[in-house]
């Protein structure tokens, strides 16, 4: 393998593992240089090499395919402006004296971090969230335990889950890796999909936190339908098609 070969496919996996997932069209648009034909050769041996997941249409990062939904420090680095404008927008839905329960990822956490210093009882799962919840003094956190996964550093597993149902929660606000219309909203771990509808279950309100970049891709494991949730906070970059469908649902677009 030449020298420009090896820098070529490392950009291309560093692309992918940035993003999570990738169309061909970002592929080129980082490459413009590198012809259509050598760059699918590319990531048929990145593929090969199991560096990358090839799917139809572009590629995504092996975190994603192989259930462990990429590794938190590479999420909590991307799309960082979005993640801030949709927890500044979200934490308007936290009442004091009320029980929440937020789950775990890099835009929960985000929330986390805004969280007030009221009365408050928050449950959650993430070790992250619960890390920037511990800076208040007057909500009172639980924190579900069960077994680790050390990629979204989250607690997950079958002890969780029964846990959960001994809850009633007036909020849930949970992440997402991806939504299409033919599999609602998805994520790339069984677990934490398992863990989200239990949390769904037990809740009165369910808010999902999404930017526009996780419209259209299909996830691994779906979680729910629009028709579960009560409402989406998300940026300016959520695609009119995915608006009209939650309007359609009774879904409020924040």
């Amino acid at each position: 393998m030449t020298q420009e070969m090896h820098q070529r496919r490392e950009r291309i996996v560093g692309l992918v593992n940035r993003q999570g997932s990738v169309s061909f069209a970002q592929v080129k648009q980082e490459l413009p240089g590198v012809s259509e034909m050598t760059l699918r050769t590319d990531l048929k041996a990145l593929d090969a090499e199991r560096r990358i997941v090839r799917i139809h249409g572009g590629a995504r990062s092996v975190g994603y395919v192989v259930g462990t939904d990429d590794l938190l420090d590479r999420r909590t680095v991307r799309n960082v402006e979005a993640k801030e404008a949709i927890a500044a927008k979200a934490v308007a839905l936290v009442r004091p004296d009320s029980c929440i329960c937020i789950d775990s990822g890099s835009t929960t956490t985000a929330l986390a971090a805004r969280i007030p210093d009221e009365r408050l009882l928050a449950f959650t799962n993430s070790l992250t969230v619960a890390s920037e919840l511990a800076r208040l003094a007057n909500p009172q956190t639980h924190v579900f335990g069960g077994t680790l996964n050390r990629f979204s550093r989250c607690m997950n597993g079958s002890a969780v889950v029964e846990a959960v149902r001994d809850v009633h929660f007036d909020t849930f606000f949970f992440g997402v890796t991806n939504y299409s219309d033919s599999m609602g909203f998805t994520c790339g771990s069984e677990e934490e999909a398992r863990f989200k509808r239990a949390c769904i279950e037990q809740a009165d309100t369910v808010v999902a936190l999404m930017d526009g970049s996780k419209v259209g891709p299909r996830g691994t494991f779906r979680i729910c339908g629009l028709d579960a949730v009560d409402a989406v906070v998300g940026d300016d970059g959520l695609p009119a098609g995915f608006r009209e469908a939650c309007s359609e649902h009774g879904v409020d677009v924040l």
